[in-house]
């Protein structure tokens, strides 16, 4: 043998022992599964190219009802780990999550959020609003969760985990920023948003927005006739002229609304699309966690009556019209 083939075997030699002393996910990308959208967007954000993430739920698809597929059991037995919401937002999932926990790795990011920093449910006092996400202010919580998962799984990349995370929470805060910025320019009287559910409470909070759903944090219910009327006479009352449907939840309690309102002769408007439960589509920027709360952000400002720039916070939102 040359000397040149010899060091070359010698070189794939180390190389080899080198690679087998790794941990398995180090040599490969770590193969993760998230149920929501929000939540696998971040993880790809964080993990980058040493991760490969499948989200189970895609855009328009309400989490409080989604039942897993048996291609979604597959694929969570066979992940390195599964990342959930928790706070019963998938409640359907529980079950089986609360099983497979007792197998492999499974977070539960939710829970991250401190206990003094959730809204209680009214209805069940035991039980928290899961809709973290609507508040970069709980959601950083998450983010940093997502980091600390990530490196407990593979310490080996804690400093490209970190450095992603830096970078991911100061894009968080710019949003932050400009959210109490557009929404503090709202009429005092207008402070005021009516959707589907109560998936916006977090979101009121951090921004001083009173929020109104037709049904409570979850969807698994229907809304009565009692509240449907209840809801009509706020419209009409305080002389509410915007409304909102959610690209997740049936705009049926709605137009309930914009019906009952125009019969006691309250003209009530649909104001657009929010996005509580799902993103937009993937591939785009709505398609996003940050691009979907500047989607809510700029659209809830601008439809309020609030001072806001056309495309959102970078001028990226897609345009969008009223629902007429």
């Amino acid at each position: 043998m040359s000397g040149t083939r010899a060091i070359a075997s010698i070189l794939l030699l180390l190389a080899l022992g080198f690679l087998a002393a790794l941990p398995a996910q180090a040599q490969e990308r770590l193969q993760l599964v998230a149920t929501t959208g929000m939540i696998a967007d971040v993880l790809g954000e964080l993990g980058g190219d040493q991760v490969e993430v499948q989200g189970l739920m895609g855009s328009g698809t309400d989490p409080h009802l989604y039942r897993q597929t048996r291609n979604d059991v597959t694929a969570m037995t066979r992940a390195d780990a599964v990342f959930w919401n928790g706070l019963y937002l998938e409640a359907q999932l529980e079950d089986f999550l609360a099983r497979l926990a007792q197998r492999k790795s499974v977070f539960t990011l939710g829970e991250s959020v401190p206990v003094e920093a959730r809204l209680a449910d009214e209805e069940y006092t035991d039980q928290y609003d899961p809709h973290v996400w609507m508040d970069p202010g709980r959601w950083r919580h998450v983010v940093l969760a997502i980091r600390d998962a990530l490196v407990e799984l593979v310490p080996v990349h804690k400093a490209a985990f970190t450095e992603r995370a830096d970078a991911y929470l100061s894009e968080l805060d710019a949003l932050n920023a400009y959210a109490h910025e557009v929404l503090a320019t709202l009429p005092e009287g207008n402070r005021v948003l009516i959707t589907a559910h109560d998936a916006f409470g977090y979101f009121g909070d951090a921004y001083d927005v009173e929020v109104l759903g037709i049904q409570g944090f979850s969807t698994d219910s229907e809304a009565g006739l009692a509240r449907i009327e209840t809801m009509v006479d706020v419209l009409v009352e305080r002389d509410i002229g915007a409304i909102f449907i959610e690209t997740s939840v049936s705009d049926r309690n709605i137009r309930a609304l914009v019906e009952g309102a125009a019969a006691r002769g309250h003209e009530v408007r649909i104001a657009g699309e929010l996005f509580s439960d799902a993103m937009g589509e993937r591939g785009t920027y709505e398609g996003t966690w940050l691009g979907m709360l500047d989607h809510n952000v700029t659209l809830i400002a601008r439809s309020l009556g609030g001072e806001v720039p056309e495309g959102g916070r970078l001028g990226r939102l897609a345009a969008k019209g009223e629902d007429e």
